[in-house]
C-alpha cells in the first residue's frame, strides 16, 4: 500500500514537492485555497482540490506545507491535533537529498546577488554544483540528481526557514535584518526568529557568516554554535572586510588579499560581495578563484539593472525592491536627481523611514499600486503623480525627465496587486522603456 502524503498550496515549490513525492512512492493529495486551474507541471498521478482545503488532506502521514501559509489556519490546527507531521518543501527535499555541503544564505535584502554570486563561484571551484531555494527552481526538482559530491548553494526566505526549525546548513549566511513580512510574522520578533532558524542548529564544525555591520545580526550571532565569520566595510582583526578596494580574507590561519573589479553599482553590493566570498571561501574555493568570479560578474536582473539610457536620462530596474530597506539601498546607490517609480501591494511597514532620502535626491514619485495612500501620508512633502499603473508611471516619468536624471523603478512594496511577481513586474518596465522613443519634449 503507498504511503500518504498531503502538499498543501500547488505553487511553485508545492507542485515541485508533489512530483517528488511521486517519483519517491507517495500517493499524493495537493491542495490549494485558490481558484481552479490547469498545471501542465504537475505530476497526473497526483490528486488535487482547489477553492478551500477540505479534510481530505487530514488522511495523510505527511504534509508538506507551501511557504507564506499561515499554520494557524484551520486545517493545519486539526493536523496538530492529530500529530500529523507538518514539514516545508525544503525541509521534505533535503530529507532527500545527497551532497557535500549546504551553503544557506538568508537576509531581508541581497539574497539574491549574494546567493547567484555565491552559486558562480563555487560552480568555478567545484563541477557538481546547484544554486536553488528561493531563486531558480525548488531543491525538490534537483534534489534525486544529487550526489555526495554535490555542493548546493540555496536562497532562503523567512517564509521557508519558519517552516524548517531543524534545517542544519555546513555553511549559513545572514546578510542583514530590516522589517519585512510584517503582514505574515505579525511582529518583528516572529520575523528574526525566522531568520535565526538558518543558523540554530549549526555544529562548531560548521561555518556561520554573518554581517558585523547589522546591530540585530551582530546581536543575535551568539546564538550559533557555529564557527563565527563577519564581514564589514570596515576593517576586522578576524573575519573578512574591504578596504580601498581590496577585500581582506581573515578567517582561522588564512590571511589572504584579493583585489577583484567592482561591477555592480552601490556599497550593498559590496556588502553582498563581501558575504559570497566569505562563504566561498568557508565551503573551499580558492582566493584566485573567487577574485576571477567576482571581477567577471556583472549582477543580476531586477537589482538596480541598467536597462536604458534615452536623451540623457539613465533608466533602472529594481522591481526586487519589495520593501522599504531595499528602495532605501537602491536610492543611496545614486547620488540625486531620481524620479522614483514606487507602490504596489503594502507590506505593512511604514515608508518615514525613506523621507530623509527623498527629499534629499528624489525630484518626483511616480505612485502606482494599492499603496499609494500611505506612502503619501508617510512621505509627505515630496512631489508625487498618481499615475496609478506601471504603464502610465514609465510614459510620465518619460516625459518629465531630462538630461541627468535617473528614472528608477524601485517599488519598496510586493507586486501582487498588479502582476504576478516582482520578476513579471521588471520586465514589463524593461519593455515599456524599450518601446520609448529615442527623444523626448525636454
Amino acid at each position: 500500500m503507498l504511503k500518504k502524503l498531503g502538499v498543501l498550496g500547488i505553487g511553485k515549490s508545492g507542485i515541485a514537492a508533489a512530483n517528488l513525492a511521486v517519483k519517491l512512492g507517495y500517493e499524493v493529495f495537493a491542495s490549494d485555497s485558490g481558484r481552479k486551474r490547469g498545471i501542465k507541471e504537475l505530476d497526473k498521478k497526483v490528486r488535487t482540490e482547489f477553492g478551500g482545503h477540505t479534510n481530505e488532506i487530514l488522511n495523510s502521514g505527511l504534509i508538506i506545507k507551501s511557504p507564506g501559509i499561515h499554520s494557524e489556519i484551520p486545517v493545519l490546527r486539526k493536523a496538530a491535533k492529530r500529530g500529523i507531521e507538518v514539514i516545508s518543501e525544503l525541509a521534505f527535499s533535503v530529507r532527500n537529498s545527497k551532497y557535500k555541503k549546504i551553503i544557506a544564505i538568508t537576509g531581508t535584502n541581497g539574497k539574491t546577488t549574494t546567493t547567484d554570486l555565491t552559486g558562480k563561484i563555487i560552480k568555478a571551484a567545484y563541477k557538481d554544483s546547484i544554486v536553488t531555494g528561493n531563486i531558480g527552481f525548488p531543491l525538490a526538482d534537483k534534489a534525486l540528481q544529487t550526489s555526495k559530491n554535490t555542493l548546493i548553494t540555496m536562497e532562503l526566505s523567512s517564509y521557508q526557514l519558519e517552516d524548517t526549525p531543524d534545517f542544519r546548513p555546513d555553511v549559513s549566511v545572514l546578510l542583514n535584518i530590516t522589517p519585512d513580512h510584517l503582514e505574515h510574522h505579525k511582529t518583528m520578533a516572529r520575523y528574526v526568529k525566522a531568520k535565526e532558524n538558518v543558523f540554530l542548529n549549526q555544529r562548531p564544525g560548521d561555518y556561520a557568516v554573518i554581517n558585523f555591520d547589522d546591530k540585530i545580526c551582530r546581536r543575535i550571532a551568539s546564538k550559533t554554535k557555529a564557527k563565527k565569520v563577519f564581514f564589514s566595510k570596515k576593517p576586522l582583526k578576524n573575519g573578512v572586510y574591504y578596504e580601498k578596494g581590496k577585500i581582506f580574507i581573515h578567517i582561522g590561519n588564512a590571511k589572504v588579499c584579493i583585489k577583484p573589479e567592482i561591477n555592480i553599482p552601490g556599497m550593498h553590493n559590496v556588502e553582498n560581495i563581501l558575504a559570497a566570498t566569505a562563504a566561498s571561501f568557508c565551503a573551499g574555493a580558492k582566493p584566485a578563484i573567487i577574485e576571477r568570479v567576482i571581477s567577471s560578474y556583472k549582477g543580476v536582473e531586477h537589482r538596480i539593472e541598467f536597462t536604458r539610457s534615452i536623451s540623457g536620462a539613465d533608466y533602472y530596474n529594481d522591481s526586487k525592491s519589495t520593501n522599504v530597506d531595499s528602495t532605501r539601498v537602491a536610492l543611496e546607490a545614486f547620488k540625486g536627481n531620481i524620479l522614483l517609480i514606487m507602490g504596489g501591494l503594502d507590506k505593512g511597514a511604514p515608508y518615514t523611514p525613506l523621507a530623509a532620502l527623498v527629499k534629499d535626491r528624489v525630484k518626483k514619485i511616480f505612485l502606482i499600486g494599492s499603496s499609494s495612500d500611505k506612502i503619501k501620508k508617510d512621505l509627505a512633502g515630496a512631489d508625487f503623480t498618481d499615475s496609478g499603473n506601471i504603464e502610465n508611471a514609465v510614459t510620465d516619468a518619460y516625459h518629465a525627465a531630462i538630461k541627468g536624471d535617473i528614472v528608477l523603478l524601485s517599488p519598496a512594496c510586493a507586486s501582487f496587486d498588479q502582476f504576478q511577481n516582482f520578476e513579471e513586474r521588471g520586465k514589463i518596465f524593461k519593455k515599456l522603456v524599450n518601446n520609448l522613443q529615442l527623444t523626448n519634449n525636454n
